[in-house]
């Protein structure tokens, strides 16, 4: 699995990355309604055309930096070094842990977003067990 399961899972996170930030940055009232319900939508949308505006362009922003790093990722797939990947793994499992720690620990906290937040986190932790996958296949490798 060494280097073609890295080569996998970067692009499965690259693809996931690029298509989140697409919706995002293109269709980000039907991707809110799709993921939140058309009542948290209209809310998680802003009420007034300033916050609308407010909320549009931070939201677009935030998918171009999903786009950025779908495309890093994609770069990141070809690197063949087995130490860099094996640290570029452990990279990604703390993210995706982080980001279910923030989740759990702050949105849970929030009222519209209180129904959305435990399969956001499962999704971090499949996306985290997928980097812990390829570690311990590749520890496994190394040490047989």
């Amino acid at each position: 699995m060494g280097s073609s399961g890295f080569f996998l899972i970067c692009l499965l996170h690259s693809v996931i990355a690029l298509t989140t930030g697409i919706l995002m940055m293109f269709y980000l009232k039907e991707i809110s309604v799709f993921g939140h319900g058309t009542e948290t939508a209209s809310k998680l949308l802003g009420s007034t055309p300033h916050d609308q505006l407010l909320i549009q362009t931070s939201d677009s922003f935030a998918g171009l930096l999903l786009c950025v790093i779908g495309i890093l990722l994609f770069m990141v797939a070809f690197v063949k070094d087995s130490k860099f990947q094996s640290f570029f793994a452990k990279g990604g499992v703390l993210i995706h842990i982080c980001t279910a720690l923030w989740r759990i620990y702050f949105e849970r906290r929030l009222e519209d977003l209180a129904r959305d937040w435990p399969r956001q986190v499962v999704g971090d932790i499949v996306l985290a067990a997928s980097w812990v996958f390829f570690l311990v296949y590749s520890w496994r490798e190394k040490y047989d």
